[in-house]
């Protein structure tokens, strides 16, 4: 349990648990609301009617106003602000991370001032705001007035902790974050634009599937971050900790704030190898390995070489991941390896896929399949993991039939190269910038907020239902720069995504079937020639020639090959 103190009468707070209200009583808190809908985490959350019980055998005041992420409306807002006149103070709300809560505080507090912030839902109209929530306290009116106005959430220092308001703030140094940027101050050099991004070094992370081949080095796949920030952008080097759109405010991890007029939103998502457990205490030896990782994909080939025979695991998440073909390319490699050094015989090889398709695209299904029977590989399909014993060499899957039955199996492994599930980052998931799912939410064809006019995304966190790549990112980049520039300008959003992105999936060294495609699976190659035969030229690209463009093209605003016209429609 973390507590955030925003002023005398009211302080946020994580997830709690009933034991963790002797301490909140103890600290002097005399109110507590849930703002965190039941069910939202799982098994694992406590109910708010078990929180609510422990409140009231110590004498606390328990209110229930669930929130979904995200959708935060007027009704939600005023119902927190007549809690907080009404219940006695100090009082503690909470929901997952706290954030909720805070920005529920923060709209409250906003619309008694003489210039109130309406949340955007209200001005989106009632299609946008959340259902009315179900709102119930304890011993209503008891103490009624005792809470006075709260004192006003400055707006910040909506100018930010240095007075500067800045003309575009980026979040995220990634694929997404640099080339954006980079393509904003080619078009318009004089931009005031800051990266905030709080790692010191940038990766080429398409580059690690050919580390655990043996096909690359991995350090030949990361440069210091300060190489690759554009010249005349600002790198702010902290984490995003809060984005309050209200105020056109970024709140960093360090204490200090960012004011901007615009926003692009580009953190990536997050690997959540605590989701499966067990994981993280065996990664990296007992024969646990992932791609998804620097310093563990050469450990992927260190032992793909040293296996003799035995069981191989692959497996694959639930939807959505970075770069779809990336757990299964981890095994054609592995695989191909063992046939030319003439060990496969001897090695059991599954592929355990949460899904219920090898690929998202059923045009590249067959050719991927003639590898599959080539490789004596099974396929385990609706079969997602869900805990590791690495010491054991044991692995366990809920597997889940055709009539939606879920059992445990548990398997044994000599190596295992496992992706972990992937989420939005926190401090999206609970924004009001947040979809349903938790994703930054965008229209799919301009990639703005819908109801933040000056928010853009783009990259792994946004919305948008394309493949989640570096490719896809670089054809963004190009959308997000003409749009958001338009829209300073008071114009018209003419360009338009057409959600494309690009697997190359190495089906074995030396071979690429380069995957090409946009929204609904429509086939969008580049190269005039059949999208679905291997091609030893494709492997040139992927291994050689991509990783060259990235660096020295994608990043520095060379937007060849993007293709990005402005809409037919809008011309």
């Amino acid at each position: 349990m973390q507590i955030v103190q925003h002023d005398a009468r009211f302080a946020s707070a994580d997830q709690i648990t009933p034991a963790d209200l002797a301490e909140i009583a103890a600290a002097g808190y005399r109110s507590v609301i849930c703002n965190r809908p039941d069910g939202e985490g799982g098994p694992s959350q406590p109910a708010s009617a078990q929180i609510r019980e422990a409140a009231k055998q110590l004498g606390l005041q328990f209110a229930y106003l669930p929130v979904t992420p995200g959708k935060i409306g007027p009704d939600e807002v005023a119902r927190f602000a007549q809690l907080l006149a009404d219940m006695p103070a100090p009082v503690l709300a909470y929901c997952r991370t706290g954030n909720r809560a805070t920005n529920l505080w923060q709209f409250a507090q906003a619309s008694a001032q003489a210039h109130p912030v309406t949340p955007p839902v209200a001005a989106a109209g009632a299609a946008n705001a959340t259902a009315a929530a179900a709102c119930d306290w304890d011993n209503a009116g008891e103490n009624a007035g005792e809470n006075a106005s709260a004192t006003s959430a400055d707006k910040a220092a909506a100018s930010g902790s240095t007075g500067k308001r800045w003309d575009v703030v980026v979040i995220g140094g990634g694929s997404a974050g640099i080339s954006v940027s980079a393509s904003l101050l080619r078009r318009q050099p004089g931009l005031s634009i800051a990266i905030v991004e709080p790692k010191d070094h940038h990766d080429y992370q398409p580059a690690w599937t050919l580390v655990g081949g043996g096909a690359y080095d991995v350090k030949k796949t990361r440069r210091p971050m300060a190489s690759v920030i554009p010249r005349g952008a600002t790198w702010i080097r902290a984490a995003a900790e809060r984005v309050e759109p209200h105020a056109d405010l970024v709140r960093l991890a360090n204490g200090e704030t960012l004011a901007y007029r615009q926003l692009i939103v580009a953190p990536g998502l997050r690997l959540a190898w605590e989701r499966i457990e067990g994981l993280e205490a065996t990664l990296g030896k007992n024969g646990v390995t992932s791609n998804y990782r620097y310093d563990l994909a050469p450990y992927t080939w260190q032992l793909v070489q040293q296996m003799q025979g035995g069981t191989a695991l692959f497996t694959q998440p639930a939807m959505p991941i970075k770069c779809a073909g990336a757990p299964q390319k981890a095994m054609y490699l592995a695989c191909d390896y063992w046939l030319k050094t003439g060990k496969l015989s001897k090695v059991n090889v599954e592929f355990d896929l949460a899904g219920a398709a090898l690929f998202g695209v059923a045009t590249f299904v067959p050719p991927l399949m003639e590898y599959v029977k080539r490789y004596d590989a099974k396929l385990a399909f609706s079969s997602n993991l869900v805990a590791i014993d690495g010491p054991a060499r044991r692995a366990t899957f809920e597997a889940k039939d055709a009539d939606g039955n879920v059992t445990r199996i548990e398997k044994r492994f000599d190596m295992i190269h496992v992706v972990p599930p992937q989420v939005p980052p926190d401090f999206i998931r609970d924004s009001e910038l947040a979809d349903a799912a938790g994703w930054c939410e965008v229209d799919h064809a301009t990639l703005r907020h819908p109801r933040w006019p000056n928010v853009f995304s783009l990259g792994d966190v946004c919305s948008a239902p394309n493949a989640k790549t570096a490719a896809a990112a670089r054809k963004q980049a190009v959308i997000v720069a003409e749009n958001l520039l338009a829209a300073r300008a008071g114009q018209t959003l003419r360009y338009r995504y057409d959600g494309y992105g690009s697997c190359p999936l190495t089906v074995e060294k030396g071979k690429v079937v380069l995957a090409e495609f946009g929204y609904g699976g429509k086939l969008l190659p580049t190269f005039p020639l059949e999208p679905t035969r291997p091609r030893r030229l494709m492997w040139l690209l992927k291994a050689s020639l991509l990783p060259r463009f990235y660096w020295s093209g994608m990043l520095k605003g060379r937007e060849w090959f993007t293709g990005a016209q402005p809409s037919e429609a809008q011309r």
